[in-house]
Parts: structure tokens; C-alpha cells; sequence
């Protein structure tokens, strides 16, 4: 059984029992992890701040495979202060990177860009100290970019692609709602979302929470052959509503304005769904 038809029937049981939980959030749902200021380091740099020949030991495994948590810590050092023991993450990687927060950011008196993690050219300088030595970085320290790991087949299942934008709500005591949290796809991600300790600050958010990816559907005007047109008014143009998500709900009906709802043949629709359409006079029409 796929995660969708299991997202159709949970969302169907906790119907029946009352509950307002919908089947498209179910499976739209979105594990969050509240990422601190971290560093990552190039095989150079580990033996220029640890010692000569040096390499990281693992502390703890990370939720995206093969990455760890390492036992050893540096310093940031800016020119209005300092951040102490922030941890080094592996294994080692091509290039140095440090990623803070903006909070971070103003502690040590500098203005990191906002940037996908990676993207490190024409960043903010840094200095990093270690037991063993200093570095001086012309570039390398920015605010990561929100941001979704997920398997391609996660992004099929989505609907979304590598590189894409989207908005994630993120349900709690303070809900928010992030927009431009970027995709990234790869066959060595799980699935799961990338929040800075600002952001997380900004909705309570804390490791384990859970987000719903928000999509947006457009509506498709509908041509038809002739307009009959009379003196007194005009008849009204009759237009469909081109529904491109795997599941159709009831919330999904009731939102949409149209009254005829056009479907691909693989679309799931729920009894409910169905029920709802019946009652405010809306057609589903199946597209072969």
C-alpha cells in the first residue's frame, strides 16, 4: 500500500471520528529538524585547526545518510564577538563552509548572505580557531537557505522538482508559513526539512515537528463554443476548474469556485469528495 492511499484512508477514519484532519495534508506532511550553527570543513582545514594528519571523529549520526555529527568544535570569531564550541559536522567536504543564523550573524558584527548550502562565492569572510590553529576565510560564512532533502521518489510523490521554491507551513503553537524553501533532491536524501534556530524560534518549532507543503492550483478557463446574448443579459461563461493533484478531498471541493472539476485518469478521489461535490451541484469530470 503507497503513502498516498494510506494518507486516503487515515484521513477518512479520523473524518468519521470528527477529526478536521484532511487526506492531502496527511500526505503532504513534511518531518522538520531545527539545524544550529554548524561547520563544515574541507580535509586541508581539519589538519590546520586539529593537527597534521588529523581526522574528524563521529559524535552522532545525522538523519541524511552517511553525515555525522563530529566530537570536535571550533570558534567563529568576528569583529564584534565570538561563537564558542559550535560543531563541526562530516565528513569532510571540498570546501569550508560556516552556517549561522542572522541572531549569530549580529553577535559577531558581520552580514552573511542568505544562501543555499554550498553556494559559498562572494560570501561573508570568516575566522575559524581550532586547538591546533586559525583560519582566516576571504569567504565561506552565510545564513543557509529553508530547505527540503528528499529522494526523487519523495519529489514524484510531491509533484515537485529539484531546485523548485515552495511555501511549508509549519502547524504548532505559533503556526507559521515559510515561503521559498527550496527543493533539493537526491537519491542519497531522506525526506526531511532544514529550519535555522531563527526560524524554528519564530513558530516554537523543535526537532520532530512536522510541515505541510502548501500548493498552489490554478484555475483553467473553459471556452465554449457560443455565448448566447440577448438583449437584457448576457449567459453566463460556464468555466472548469483543471485539478492537477493526486487527491482530490472534500476540502478541495469546497474551495474551489468552479462548478465543474476536470481530473486526470491516475486522481484519487475520496468518497467524501464525492459527497460534497453532489451537494453543492459540482460535476468531477475524469480526463481519459
Amino acid at each position: 500500500m503507497n503513502r498516498e492511499m494510506i494518507a486516503r484512508i487515515v484521513a477518512e477514519v479520523m473524518g468519521q471520528l470528527g477529526e478536521k484532519v484532511s487526506a492531502e495534508a496527511l500526505y503532504d506532511t513534511i518531518p522538520v529538524a531545527v539545524s544550529a550553527r554548524h561547520v563544515h570543513l574541507s580535509p586541508e582545514h581539519v589538519e590546520v585547526l586539529f593537527g597534521t594528519g588529523y581526522e574528524l571523529t563521529k559524535k552522532s549520526d545525522l538523519s541524511q545518510p552517511g553525515q555525522f555529527a563530529a566530537n570536535e568544535t571550533v570558534v567563529i570569531a568576528g569583529p564584534r564577538g565570538s561563537l564558542e564550541r559550535v560543531r563541526v559536522l562530516g565528513p569532510s567536504r571540498q570546501l569550508t563552509q560556516a552556517e549561522v543564523s542572522w541572531t549569530d550573524a549580529m553577535k559577531l558584527g558581520v552580514k552573511p548572505p542568505l544562501r543555499e548550502s554550498g553556494n559559498i562565492q562572494d560570501s561573508a569572510p570568516v575566522t575559524l580557531i581550532g586547538p591546533s590553529g586559525s583560519l582566516s576565510l576571504s569567504e565561506g560564512l552565510i545564513i543557509a537557505q529553508a530547505h527540503i532533502h528528499m529522494s526523487p521518489t519523495d519529489a514524484d510523490q510531491f509533484q515537485v522538482k529539484n531546485g523548485e521554491y515552495v511555501k511549508v507551513k509549519i502547524h504548532g503553537e505559533r503556526p507559521i508559513l515559510l515561503d521559498k524553501v527550496l527543493i533539493r533532491v537526491s537519491d542519497r536524501y531522506n525526506l526531511e526539512m532544514h529550519i535555522d534556530t531563527d526560524e524554528a524560534n519564530a513558530g516554537f518549532v523543535k526537532t520532530g515537528g512536522t510541515g505541510e507543503l502548501i500548493r498552489e492550483t490554478k484555475s483553467v478557463p473553459h471556452t465554449p463554443s457560443s455565448v448566447v446574448v440577448t438583449s437584457q443579459k448576457v449567459a453566463p461563461v460556464r468555466q472548469v476548474h483543471e485539478f492537477k493533484q493526486k487527491l482530490l478531498s472534500r476540502e478541495h471541493i469546497q474551495s474551489i469556485e468552479e462548478l465543474e472539476i476536470v481530473i486526470g485518469k491516475g486522481t484519487i478521489v475520496t468518497p467524501l469528495a464525492k459527497d460534497t461535490a453532489k451537494e453543492l451541484g459540482k460535476t468531477i469530470t475524469f480526463i481519459k
